[in-house]
Protein backbone atom coordinates (compact mmCIF):
# COMPACT_ATOMS: atom_id res chain seq x y z
CA UNK A 1 0.00 0.00 0.00
CA UNK A 2 3.07 2.48 1.27
CA UNK A 3 4.15 1.99 -2.59
CA UNK A 4 1.01 2.29 -4.22
CA UNK A 5 0.42 5.85 -2.87
CA UNK A 6 4.18 6.88 -3.18
CA UNK A 7 4.18 5.80 -7.29
CA UNK A 8 0.17 7.93 -7.20
CA UNK A 9 2.39 10.99 -5.76
CA UNK A 10 4.77 10.49 -7.91
CA UNK A 11 2.74 9.62 -11.36
CA UNK A 12 0.80 13.29 -9.74
CA UNK A 13 4.27 15.23 -9.55
CA UNK A 14 5.04 13.67 -13.09
CA UNK A 15 1.56 15.61 -14.20
CA UNK A 16 1.37 18.40 -12.79
CA UNK A 17 5.09 19.28 -14.37
CA UNK A 18 4.25 17.96 -18.16
CA UNK A 19 0.40 19.60 -17.82
CA UNK A 20 0.21 21.91 -15.35
CA UNK A 21 1.86 25.81 -15.85
CA UNK A 22 3.17 26.83 -12.86
CA UNK A 23 2.19 30.41 -12.00
CA UNK A 24 3.65 33.44 -10.19
CA UNK A 25 2.00 35.44 -7.63
CA UNK A 26 3.02 39.23 -6.95
CA UNK A 27 1.11 40.61 -4.35
CA UNK A 28 2.52 44.54 -2.83
CA UNK A 29 0.86 43.57 0.40
CA UNK A 30 2.98 42.15 2.82
CA UNK A 31 2.00 38.10 3.59
CA UNK A 32 3.70 38.94 7.35
CA UNK A 33 0.57 41.51 7.09
CA UNK A 34 -2.90 39.81 8.29
CA UNK A 35 -4.50 40.97 5.47
CA UNK A 36 -1.63 39.09 3.54
CA UNK A 37 -2.32 36.31 5.58
CA UNK A 38 -6.29 36.11 5.00
CA UNK A 39 -6.10 37.29 1.47
CA UNK A 40 -3.09 36.13 -0.13
CA UNK A 41 -1.77 33.28 1.41
CA UNK A 42 -4.84 31.51 2.44
CA UNK A 43 -6.19 31.43 -1.27
CA UNK A 44 -2.34 30.17 -2.48
CA UNK A 45 -2.65 27.47 0.08
CA UNK A 46 -5.37 25.84 -1.50
CA UNK A 47 -3.91 26.50 -5.06
CA UNK A 48 -0.59 25.01 -4.53
CA UNK A 49 -1.89 21.92 -3.62
CA UNK A 50 -2.40 21.64 -7.92
CA UNK A 51 0.77 23.41 -8.99
CA UNK A 52 3.48 25.07 -8.30
CA UNK A 53 2.93 29.03 -6.72
CA UNK A 54 6.14 31.19 -6.78
CA UNK A 55 5.58 34.37 -4.61
CA UNK A 56 6.57 37.86 -4.62
CA UNK A 57 5.56 40.00 -1.68
CA UNK A 58 6.40 42.79 -0.12
CA UNK A 59 7.61 42.84 3.46
CA UNK A 60 7.75 45.78 5.98
CA UNK A 61 10.91 46.28 7.74
CA UNK A 62 9.14 46.04 11.58
CA UNK A 63 7.52 42.98 10.47
CA UNK A 64 10.17 40.92 9.34
CA UNK A 65 11.69 41.86 12.51
CA UNK A 66 9.24 40.04 14.26
CA UNK A 67 10.76 37.03 14.25
CA UNK A 68 7.73 34.72 15.78
CA UNK A 69 5.39 36.65 12.96
CA UNK A 70 8.20 35.79 10.70
CA UNK A 71 8.67 32.12 11.48
CA UNK A 72 4.84 31.58 12.37
CA UNK A 73 4.04 32.37 8.55
CA UNK A 74 7.07 30.90 6.71
CA UNK A 75 5.94 27.30 8.46
CA UNK A 76 2.67 27.87 6.72
CA UNK A 77 4.44 28.95 3.52
CA UNK A 78 7.42 25.95 3.47
CA UNK A 79 3.85 23.44 4.80
CA UNK A 80 2.19 24.96 1.26
CA UNK A 81 6.00 23.97 -0.84
CA UNK A 82 5.20 27.57 -1.85
CA UNK A 83 8.51 29.68 -2.93
CA UNK A 84 8.13 32.96 -1.16
CA UNK A 85 10.82 36.35 -2.66
CA UNK A 86 9.85 38.21 0.01
CA UNK A 87 11.21 41.70 -1.17
CA UNK A 88 11.66 45.16 1.26
CA UNK A 89 9.01 47.91 1.02
CA UNK A 90 9.89 50.87 0.55
CA UNK A 91 7.86 53.95 1.83
CA UNK A 92 9.70 57.09 1.49
CA UNK A 93 9.74 59.44 -1.03
CA UNK A 94 7.01 57.76 -2.35
CA UNK A 95 7.07 58.01 -5.84
CA UNK A 96 10.66 57.05 -5.93
CA UNK A 97 10.10 54.45 -3.37
CA UNK A 98 7.26 52.80 -5.39
CA UNK A 99 9.59 52.76 -8.48
CA UNK A 100 12.38 50.96 -6.72
CA UNK A 101 9.84 48.54 -5.60
CA UNK A 102 8.37 48.03 -8.79
CA UNK A 103 12.18 47.87 -10.50
CA UNK A 104 12.70 45.21 -7.96
CA UNK A 105 9.84 42.89 -8.30
CA UNK A 106 10.14 43.19 -12.38
CA UNK A 107 13.72 41.96 -12.42
CA UNK A 108 12.98 38.91 -10.15
CA UNK A 109 9.61 38.38 -11.91
CA UNK A 110 11.28 37.67 -15.23
CA UNK A 111 14.48 35.82 -13.56
CA UNK A 112 11.97 33.77 -12.15
CA UNK A 113 9.25 33.64 -15.21
CA UNK A 114 12.46 32.59 -17.53
CA UNK A 115 14.08 30.37 -14.97
CA UNK A 116 11.10 28.02 -14.51
CA UNK A 117 9.17 28.65 -17.90
CA UNK A 118 6.16 29.88 -15.88
CA UNK A 119 3.33 30.73 -17.90
CA UNK A 120 0.89 32.39 -15.28
CA UNK A 121 1.08 35.70 -13.85
CA UNK A 122 -1.35 36.63 -11.23
CA UNK A 123 -0.64 40.69 -9.85
CA UNK A 124 -2.53 42.10 -6.82
CA UNK A 125 -3.53 45.16 -7.26
CA UNK A 126 -1.99 47.81 -9.52
CA UNK A 127 1.81 48.33 -8.44
CA UNK A 128 2.06 44.47 -9.07
CA UNK A 129 0.55 44.66 -12.28
CA UNK A 130 3.15 46.72 -13.44
CA UNK A 131 5.57 44.48 -13.64
CA UNK A 132 3.11 41.90 -14.78
CA UNK A 133 2.10 43.92 -17.63
CA UNK A 134 5.90 43.96 -18.76
CA UNK A 135 6.07 39.93 -18.37
CA UNK A 136 3.00 40.07 -20.87
CA UNK A 137 3.81 42.33 -23.14
CA UNK A 138 7.38 40.45 -23.59
CA UNK A 139 6.81 36.76 -22.61
CA UNK A 140 4.17 33.87 -23.71
CA UNK A 141 2.25 34.60 -20.62
CA UNK A 142 -1.19 34.49 -19.27
CA UNK A 143 -1.98 37.94 -17.01
CA UNK A 144 -4.40 38.08 -14.28
CA UNK A 145 -5.46 41.62 -13.00
CA UNK A 146 -6.67 40.87 -9.56
CA UNK A 147 -7.40 44.85 -9.39
CA UNK A 148 -9.27 44.44 -5.89
CA UNK A 149 -10.57 47.71 -6.10
CA UNK A 150 -10.58 50.94 -7.71
CA UNK A 151 -7.08 52.20 -6.62
CA UNK A 152 -6.15 55.58 -8.00
CA UNK A 153 -9.93 56.49 -7.10
CA UNK A 154 -9.38 55.59 -3.60
CA UNK A 155 -6.15 57.59 -3.32
CA UNK A 156 -8.75 60.79 -4.17
CA UNK A 157 -11.29 59.87 -2.32
CA UNK A 158 -8.87 59.40 0.73
CA UNK A 159 -7.65 63.00 -0.07
CA UNK A 160 -4.25 61.69 -1.10
CA UNK A 161 -4.42 62.70 -4.40
CA UNK A 162 -5.98 65.29 -6.45
CA UNK A 163 -7.96 64.19 -9.37
CA UNK A 164 -5.76 66.68 -11.92
CA UNK A 165 -2.60 65.27 -10.27
CA UNK A 166 0.06 64.00 -12.77
CA UNK A 167 -0.09 60.75 -9.88
CA UNK A 168 -4.09 60.34 -10.70
CA UNK A 169 -3.72 60.69 -14.39
CA UNK A 170 -0.77 58.20 -14.93
CA UNK A 171 -2.85 56.04 -12.67
CA UNK A 172 -5.51 56.01 -14.72
CA UNK A 173 -3.57 55.33 -18.01
CA UNK A 174 -2.48 52.10 -16.57
CA UNK A 175 -5.27 50.73 -15.16
CA UNK A 176 -6.65 51.29 -19.10
CA UNK A 177 -3.52 49.08 -19.76
CA UNK A 178 -4.18 46.60 -17.42
CA UNK A 179 -7.77 46.26 -18.58
CA UNK A 180 -6.93 45.89 -21.82
CA UNK A 181 -3.97 43.49 -21.57
CA UNK A 182 -5.29 41.23 -19.06
CA UNK A 183 -6.59 38.05 -19.83
CA UNK A 184 -8.54 37.73 -16.76
CA UNK A 185 -10.12 40.86 -15.01
CA UNK A 186 -10.46 39.65 -11.34
CA UNK A 187 -13.44 41.90 -9.75
CA UNK A 188 -14.31 42.27 -5.57
CA UNK A 189 -17.97 43.01 -6.70
CA UNK A 190 -20.99 43.03 -9.63
CA UNK A 191 -21.24 46.91 -9.05
CA UNK A 192 -17.58 47.30 -10.24
CA UNK A 193 -17.99 45.25 -13.14
CA UNK A 194 -21.03 47.20 -14.45
CA UNK A 195 -19.36 50.51 -13.65
CA UNK A 196 -16.19 49.29 -15.86
CA UNK A 197 -18.05 47.95 -18.47
CA UNK A 198 -19.17 51.92 -19.16
CA UNK A 199 -15.58 52.55 -19.69
CA UNK A 200 -15.49 53.98 -23.18
CA UNK A 201 -12.41 51.81 -24.03
CA UNK A 202 -14.06 48.98 -22.86
CA UNK A 203 -17.47 49.66 -24.88
CA UNK A 204 -16.63 47.66 -27.58
CA UNK A 205 -14.33 45.08 -25.88
CA UNK A 206 -15.55 42.18 -24.40
CA UNK A 207 -13.09 41.73 -21.16
CA UNK A 208 -12.73 38.77 -19.57
CA UNK A 209 -14.41 39.26 -15.99
CA UNK A 210 -14.69 36.95 -12.73
CA UNK A 211 -16.01 38.16 -9.52
CA UNK A 212 -14.28 36.74 -6.53
CA UNK A 213 -15.09 38.93 -3.58
CA UNK A 214 -13.05 38.50 -0.11
CA UNK A 215 -13.31 35.29 0.72
CA UNK A 216 -13.12 34.03 4.18
CA UNK A 217 -11.79 30.59 6.39
CA UNK A 218 -15.34 29.06 7.21
CA UNK A 219 -13.29 26.42 8.85
CA UNK A 220 -12.10 28.73 11.30
CA UNK A 221 -14.78 31.40 11.39
CA UNK A 222 -17.93 30.19 12.53
CA UNK A 223 -20.39 30.00 15.29
CA UNK A 224 -19.69 29.17 19.31
CA UNK A 225 -22.32 26.39 20.94
CA UNK A 226 -24.32 27.83 23.40
CA UNK A 227 -23.18 31.73 23.60
CA UNK A 228 -25.85 33.73 23.06
CA UNK A 229 -27.76 36.30 24.69
CA UNK A 230 -29.78 34.18 26.94
CA UNK A 231 -26.01 32.89 28.34
CA UNK A 232 -26.62 35.87 31.40
CA UNK A 233 -24.50 38.05 29.68
CA UNK A 234 -24.93 41.60 28.16
CA UNK A 235 -25.42 42.34 24.37
CA UNK A 236 -22.09 42.96 22.80
CA UNK A 237 -21.69 44.64 19.76
CA UNK A 238 -18.60 44.43 18.33
CA UNK A 239 -16.02 46.97 16.16
CA UNK A 240 -13.16 45.04 14.18
CA UNK A 241 -10.16 46.06 12.37
CA UNK A 242 -9.60 50.01 11.17
CA UNK A 243 -11.32 53.19 11.90
CA UNK A 244 -9.24 55.53 9.32
CA UNK A 245 -9.82 56.64 6.11
CA UNK A 246 -12.47 54.99 4.86
CA UNK A 247 -14.67 54.69 8.09
CA UNK A 248 -17.24 56.35 9.63
CA UNK A 249 -16.23 55.99 13.50
CA UNK A 250 -18.19 58.49 15.33
CA UNK A 251 -20.94 57.63 13.18
CA UNK A 252 -20.75 53.61 14.72
CA UNK A 253 -20.13 55.40 18.05
CA UNK A 254 -23.35 57.18 18.22
CA UNK A 255 -24.87 54.37 16.47
CA UNK A 256 -23.93 52.10 19.81
CA UNK A 257 -25.27 55.26 21.55
CA UNK A 258 -28.32 54.84 20.18
CA UNK A 259 -28.58 50.96 21.14
CA UNK A 260 -27.43 51.73 24.96
CA UNK A 261 -30.73 54.11 24.85
CA UNK A 262 -32.47 50.51 24.59
CA UNK A 263 -29.90 48.39 25.96
CA UNK A 264 -28.40 50.06 28.76
CA UNK A 265 -26.16 47.38 30.01
CA UNK A 266 -24.82 46.72 25.85
CA UNK A 267 -21.00 46.67 25.17
CA UNK A 268 -19.16 47.93 23.01
CA UNK A 269 -15.93 45.58 22.34
CA UNK A 270 -13.30 47.05 19.97
CA UNK A 271 -10.36 45.00 18.36
CA UNK A 272 -8.06 47.26 16.44
CA UNK A 273 -4.35 47.41 15.99
CA UNK A 274 -2.90 51.06 15.94
CA UNK A 275 -5.46 53.38 16.27
CA UNK A 276 -6.01 53.26 20.75
CA UNK A 277 -5.05 57.06 21.20
CA UNK A 278 -7.52 58.65 18.70
CA UNK A 279 -10.46 55.71 19.60
CA UNK A 280 -10.30 56.83 23.65
CA UNK A 281 -10.58 60.42 22.67
CA UNK A 282 -13.36 59.42 20.53
CA UNK A 283 -14.94 57.90 23.06
CA UNK A 284 -14.50 60.54 25.70
CA UNK A 285 -15.90 63.08 22.95
CA UNK A 286 -18.90 60.89 22.57
CA UNK A 287 -19.19 60.80 26.37
CA UNK A 288 -19.38 57.15 26.33
CA UNK A 289 -18.66 55.35 29.46
CA UNK A 290 -15.30 53.21 29.14
CA UNK A 291 -16.55 50.82 31.68
CA UNK A 292 -19.16 49.79 29.33
CA UNK A 293 -15.63 49.29 26.20
CA UNK A 294 -13.20 46.64 26.02
CA UNK A 295 -10.50 48.10 23.69
CA UNK A 296 -7.87 45.59 22.25
CA UNK A 297 -5.30 44.37 19.77
CA UNK A 298 -5.53 40.42 19.33
CA UNK A 299 -4.22 37.45 16.55
CA UNK A 300 -5.88 36.44 14.15
CA UNK A 301 -7.06 33.36 15.44
CA UNK A 302 -7.50 35.79 18.95
CA UNK A 303 -9.99 38.09 16.48
CA UNK A 304 -11.81 34.55 15.11
CA UNK A 305 -12.77 33.64 19.16
CA UNK A 306 -13.47 37.30 19.87
CA UNK A 307 -16.10 37.59 17.17
CA UNK A 308 -17.83 34.43 18.08
CA UNK A 309 -18.91 36.10 21.55
CA UNK A 310 -20.23 38.96 20.10
CA UNK A 311 -23.99 39.42 19.06
CA UNK A 312 -24.08 42.19 16.58
CA UNK A 313 -21.11 43.46 14.28
CA UNK A 314 -20.89 47.19 13.35
CA UNK A 315 -19.01 48.92 10.60
CA UNK A 316 -19.92 52.24 8.75
CA UNK A 317 -18.27 52.92 5.37
CA UNK A 318 -17.90 56.13 3.45
CA UNK A 319 -20.43 55.74 0.76
CA UNK A 320 -17.48 56.71 -1.99
CA UNK A 321 -17.63 56.52 -5.55
CA UNK A 322 -14.38 54.27 -5.24
CA UNK A 323 -16.17 52.07 -2.68
CA UNK A 324 -18.52 49.97 -5.28
CA UNK A 325 -15.33 48.05 -5.92
CA UNK A 326 -15.05 46.99 -2.21
CA UNK A 327 -15.98 44.37 -0.49
CA UNK A 328 -14.95 44.37 3.61
CA UNK A 329 -13.51 41.00 4.65
CA UNK A 330 -15.02 41.71 8.18
CA UNK A 331 -18.54 41.15 6.60
CA UNK A 332 -18.00 37.78 6.07
CA UNK A 333 -15.80 36.68 9.16
CA UNK A 334 -18.81 38.02 11.22
CA UNK A 335 -21.75 35.94 8.72
CA UNK A 336 -19.41 33.22 9.43
CA UNK A 337 -20.07 33.23 13.07
CA UNK A 338 -23.66 33.29 12.99
CA UNK A 339 -22.99 37.23 14.16
CA UNK A 340 -25.90 39.68 12.27
CA UNK A 341 -24.11 43.22 11.12
CA UNK A 342 -24.93 47.02 10.66
CA UNK A 343 -23.68 48.20 7.79
CA UNK A 344 -24.88 51.17 4.95
CA UNK A 345 -25.30 50.62 1.52
CA UNK A 346 -22.88 52.30 -1.34
CA UNK A 347 -20.08 49.78 -1.19
CA UNK A 348 -20.13 46.97 -3.56
CA UNK A 349 -22.36 44.64 -3.18
CA UNK A 350 -22.75 44.48 0.29
CA UNK A 351 -26.44 46.26 1.07
CA UNK A 352 -27.49 43.60 -1.26
CA UNK A 353 -25.98 40.98 0.40
CA UNK A 354 -27.05 41.75 3.96
CA UNK A 355 -30.75 42.27 2.74
CA UNK A 356 -31.76 39.78 0.38
CA UNK A 357 -29.94 37.50 3.10
CA UNK A 358 -32.25 38.88 6.05
CA UNK A 359 -28.76 39.03 7.81
CA UNK A 360 -28.62 42.96 9.39
CA UNK A 361 -29.90 46.25 9.21
CA UNK A 362 -28.34 48.36 5.97
CA UNK A 363 -28.46 52.33 6.97
CA UNK A 364 -29.31 54.28 3.59
CA UNK A 365 -28.63 57.58 5.45
CA UNK A 366 -26.79 58.57 9.37
CA UNK A 367 -29.85 60.81 9.93
CA UNK A 368 -30.89 60.06 13.75
CA UNK A 369 -34.54 58.80 13.07
CA UNK A 370 -33.71 56.49 10.57
CA UNK A 371 -30.90 55.24 12.51
CA UNK A 372 -32.86 54.93 15.94
CA UNK A 373 -35.63 52.72 13.71
CA UNK A 374 -33.10 50.82 12.42
CA UNK A 375 -31.52 49.40 16.00
CA UNK A 376 -35.49 48.61 16.94
CA UNK A 377 -34.95 46.16 13.54
CA UNK A 378 -32.27 45.07 14.64
CA UNK A 379 -32.66 44.31 18.34
CA UNK A 380 -36.03 42.53 16.55
CA UNK A 381 -33.51 40.46 14.68
CA UNK A 382 -31.11 39.41 16.84
CA UNK A 383 -33.41 37.48 18.43
CA UNK A 384 -34.67 35.61 15.45
CA UNK A 385 -33.75 32.04 16.30
CA UNK A 386 -33.10 31.26 13.01
CA UNK A 387 -30.44 34.49 12.57
CA UNK A 388 -27.26 32.30 13.35
CA UNK A 389 -27.98 29.84 10.29
CA UNK A 390 -28.84 32.47 7.91
CA UNK A 391 -25.92 34.21 9.18
CA UNK A 392 -23.65 31.16 8.33
CA UNK A 393 -25.52 30.63 4.81
CA UNK A 394 -25.24 33.52 3.68
CA UNK A 395 -21.64 33.01 4.49
CA UNK A 396 -21.14 29.89 2.65
CA UNK A 397 -23.16 31.06 -0.36
CA UNK A 398 -20.94 34.37 -0.65
CA UNK A 399 -17.68 34.34 1.05
CA UNK A 400 -16.33 30.94 1.06
CA UNK A 401 -12.25 30.11 0.66
CA UNK A 402 -13.12 27.25 -0.68
CA UNK A 403 -15.35 28.53 -3.35
CA UNK A 404 -12.78 31.33 -4.02
CA UNK A 405 -9.91 28.65 -4.09
CA UNK A 406 -12.07 26.58 -6.56
CA UNK A 407 -13.09 29.89 -9.27
CA UNK A 408 -8.91 30.54 -9.36
CA UNK A 409 -8.31 27.09 -9.99
CA UNK A 410 -10.78 27.42 -12.66
CA UNK A 411 -9.04 30.30 -14.53
CA UNK A 412 -5.55 28.83 -13.81
CA UNK A 413 -6.81 25.61 -15.61
CA UNK A 414 -8.26 27.41 -18.42
CA UNK A 415 -4.68 29.01 -19.00
CA UNK A 416 -3.56 25.13 -18.73
CA UNK A 417 -6.24 24.38 -21.78
CA UNK A 418 -4.87 26.81 -24.19
CA UNK A 419 -0.92 26.52 -23.67
CA UNK A 420 -1.61 22.31 -24.78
Amino acid sequence: TKVLHLLVEFALEVYWFFMLNGCLYISYDGILEPLGQSQVLSYLEGLSNKRKIYLISFEKSTDREDQFLYNQVRRRIDKADIRWYPLTYHKKPTVIATLWDILHATVLSFWLTLRHDLKIIHARSYVASVSALMLKKFLDVHYIFDMRGFWADERVDGCLWRKDSYLYNISKKLEKSFLLNADVIVSLTHKAVFEMKKFSYLRKKSPNFRVITTCTNLDLFKPKLNNKIENNRPLTVGYVGSIGVWYLFEEALNYYKLIKEIVPNAKLHIINRDGHEYINTCLRNAKINKESVILETRSHSGVVHAMQSMDVGLFIIKPLYSKISSMPTKLGEFLGCGVPCVCNSGVGDMANIVNNSKVGVVLNSFNKSEMRESVVRLLKLIKDPNIEKRCRRAALQYFSLKDGINAYNDIYNSFDAKSR
